[in-house]
């Protein structure tokens, strides 16, 4: 009988076992997220100087799924230039992977999904503010197994809010990722990294 699991339960452990996924050693698998990266105009800054004292302020009081993706996804998205041509954007899509063997089968719907020309771009997970980012990794790697082109890279970001992690997949019959390094809107210009990150994997697909 399938083991049927939800997206948001899922742990690393099951993905490692049912589906051989595993975490690279390579140091230079993910480098998209520290080089190349473009520079930002001083308008991108200032808007994003605005989304940060946005966010702090609505944190005074406790702040749902919905609101993080209005106040902090979207505009990220925007300057990203993800609701442009030629990405588009889908928003809750269901997804459903199956191990080899059809003993376990995963569900769950994506928060946000940019794509160009039928290839994943980036999948974001956002949890309630409050939450940490590990509950978000492995549910965002699950929808990341599910892409119909696993033998291309994939990138991911998973975020609360306040803090937010790059990643990196390639799937096959062993499929591999990595993380970037964490990076938290209280602490000095790291919501202008994410940007520019973000910047720079739609660059790789343009």
């Amino acid at each position: 009988m399938t083991q049927i699991i939800q997206a948001e339960k899922v742990k690393l452990y099951d993905l490692e076992k049912k589906f051989k996924l595993r975490l690279s050693e390579n140091k230079n698998f993910f480098s998209e997220w520290q080089e190349d990266l473009p520079e930002l105009s001083e308008i991108e800054k200032q808007q994003l100087d605005q989304v940060k004292a946005s966010y702090l302020n609505l944190t005074k009081r406790p702040m749902l799924e919905d609101m993080v993706k209005m106040v902090v996804l979207s505009p990220l998205l925007s300057n990203a230039g993800f609701y442009l041509p030629p990405f588009y954007s889908a928003s809750e899509s269901s997804v459903e992977i199956c191990d080899e063997d059809k003993e376990v089968t995963i569900r769950g719907k994506i928060d946000v999904l940019v794509l160009q020309d039928q290839l994943w771009i980036i999948v974001i997970e956002s949890k309630q503010a409050g939450f940490s980012l590990e509950v978000g990794i492995p549910q965002a790697l699950a929808y990341m197994l599910a892409n119909p082109q696993s033998d291309k890279p994939m990138f991911g970001l998973v975020t609360n809010g306040g803090n937010f992690i790059f990643m990196k997949m390639i799937g096959g019959e062993q499929p591999i990722y990595a993380l970037s390094d964490e990076f938290t809107l209280r602490r000095g210009n790291d919501l202008y990294m994410v940007l520019r990150i973000l910047k720079r994997l739609g660059q790789l697909f343009v």
